[in-house]
């Protein structure tokens, strides 16, 4: 799928309590112990190497970065209720990692840093599946969610096998979210691959997580 040829504009700020969690981390089934995010065009919508001149300054509670030409960058709507969900799903967290190709990680790595998930975002469960909430970390940076990081150019499954040996998770347990259908290569080592080609969003999460669930034979609540 072609990129924008120019960065595209800025996604306003979420409002708090908004945007709720995904459907499969609260709903008792099996999940992934790591789950792994592509950066560009799957977390944020835009080419970091190619849309951002540097350097880079916060802006607006740090919800979004502006470049030296004034553009704005921030993430897909969803991305900063997912991530928060994610670490405050029972009975534990689920263990975040990113893995980028970009030409550009240290200005890949500001940006994570720049961009502050919403203190006060509430991220819910659908009332389907959960009546109660849960209050997200204060001011917390992108950044710090991670507990992986993998941002280097290369074949991404020297990523994922960097991120094993720091872990040692096994391959089946991970779950890889991607725009690009070339990075499905690191499914020859038991990783999961889910395409994500207009970015991240909850319904994506809840696809890739079934898909997952399905591959593994862990469709049915485990005792």
């Amino acid at each position: 799928m072609p990129k924008k040829s120019q960065a595209p504009a800025f996604t306003p700020a979420i409002i708090p309590g908004t945007i709720p969690s995904p459907e499969t981390f609260t709903d008792g089934l099996p999940l992934p112990k790591i789950i792994v995010f592509d950066l560009d065009y799957t977390l944020w919508p835009f080419w970091v190497d190619t849309h951002v001149t540097p350097p880079l300054k916060a802006k607006d509670n740090n919800t979004k970065s502006v470049d030296r030409i004034g553009e704005s960058f921030t993430f897909y709507p969803d991305v900063p209720s997912i991530l928060l969900s994610a670490k405050s799903t029972p009975p534990h967290p689920i263990t975040l990692a990113t893995a980028s190709r970009t030409s550009a990680p240290d200005l890949a790595t500001t940006l994570l840093k720049q961009l502050h998930l919403p203190p006060s975002l509430a991220t819910t469960a659908p009332s389907s599946s959960s009546s109660s909430s849960s209050k997200a970390p204060a001011g917390k940076r992108a950044y710090d969610i991670f507990d992986y990081m993998q941002i280097f150019p290369g074949d991404k499954k020297t990523h994922f096998q960097r991120i094993q040996k720091a872990c040692g998770v096994a391959f089946e347990e991970m779950l890889f979210f991607d725009d690009e259908r070339r990075n499905r290569n690191v499914e020859s080592l038991g990783v999961v691959f889910w395409e994500v080609p207009s970015g991240v969003s909850r319904a994506e999460v809840d696809r890739g997580v079934w898909e997952w669930r399905r591959r593994k034979g862990r469709e049915a609540k485990e005792t």
